[in-house]
């Protein structure tokens, strides 16, 4: 794991003792090479980016995380986009199977809301965030769930919102029950759970089960290119873990109701669930 100093933006090789901690959770930008990755971090020269660095669409929001991380009175920040590097496919593999502990082991998560802006009433405030493009995408959701302590961001970096303060309108966006939300002891089933990810999307289709591990509380090997047959190792990982039953509820069609006819024993998505409030539409008038 790598940590960015906040201060000077230069990341580090993490020894267990490095306490505390911030992460960002964000919506990667439509142009990936906007954002500062692993590699725009090793072209600095004695601690000043290279322009075309700093002239990156995404620096701005790295900036803001890191100074953010700073006025908290913390040292260190975990961002996704440059403290990975990519080009190696072990470390890529190691860290998709740690991040859900990453999350959660962090002293604070910040998420980073691009598209909402700070100053949103209240009567509005489900419209907007049931619009933000961060609450359709498959990997913000352990991202959501893992951390304790999770802020919310409008796009100018003002503070709006936290998971606390924020609970009931996030159970109805997400479905999630408000004690889970809230981290209070439970046990969701397994059908439960992959409920959460129905409708939510990835760049990739294996990351829709790899963004999942950490929620069923599973390692297994990344394998970019395998398509559908990474959904299916999750289902089997977890029927290795768990004799809960629930994983067999789910039906073969996205119509609703579901079709008596269903073919084999695994789902080919998490949008086959049959958990009762995963076919519900996002909306104030079904918070379920």
């Amino acid at each position: 794991m790598r940590l960015l100093h906040t201060k000077d933006l230069c990341w580090i090789e993490t020894p267990e003792s490095v306490q505390p901690y911030a992460i960002l959770s964000h919506r990667w930008l439509a142009n990936p090479g906007e954002e500062v990755s692993f590699q725009d971090l090793q072209r600095r020269e004695e601690h000043t980016f290279h322009p075309d660095v700093r002239r990156k669409e995404g620096f701005m929001k790295l900036k803001g995380a890191c100074d953010r991380a700073l006025q908290d009175g913390l040292n260190y920040i975990w961002i996704d986009t440059c403290c990975i590097d990519k080009s190696s496919s072990a470390e890529l593999s190691e860290a998709i199977n740690s991040m859900y502990a990453w999350y959660k082991d962090s002293a604070v998560c910040y998420v980073y809301l691009h598209d909402v802006d700070h100053n949103i009433a209240q009567d509005d405030l489900i419209s907007a965030l049931n619009g933000a493009d961060w609450f359709k995408r498959g990997w913000t959701l352990q991202e959501l769930l893992a951390p304790d302590i999770v802020y919310f961001f409008a796009r100018d970096w003002s503070r709006i919102g936290s998971k606390a303060t924020w609970v009931s309108t996030l159970h109805i966006i997400t479905r999630i029950r408000k004690e889970i939300l809230l981290g209070i002891p439970c046990s969701p089933s397994i059908a439960e759970r992959m409920s959460w990810a129905v409708g939510r999307k990835t760049q990739k289709m294996e990351d829709r089960a790899y963004s999942l591990m950490g929620i069923f509380g599973i390692h297994m090997p990344v394998i970019y290119g395998e398509g559908e047959k990474a959904f299916r190792r999750l289902q089997l990982e977890i029927m290795q873990s768990s004799d809960d039953q629930t994983i067999f509820a789910w039906h073969n069609s996205l119509d609703y109701p579901p079709p008596s006819r269903q073919r084999g024993s695994l789902a080919s998505a998490p949008d086959l669930s049959l958990f009762p409030s995963s076919r519900l539409p996002l909306s104030p008038h079904n918070p379920t």
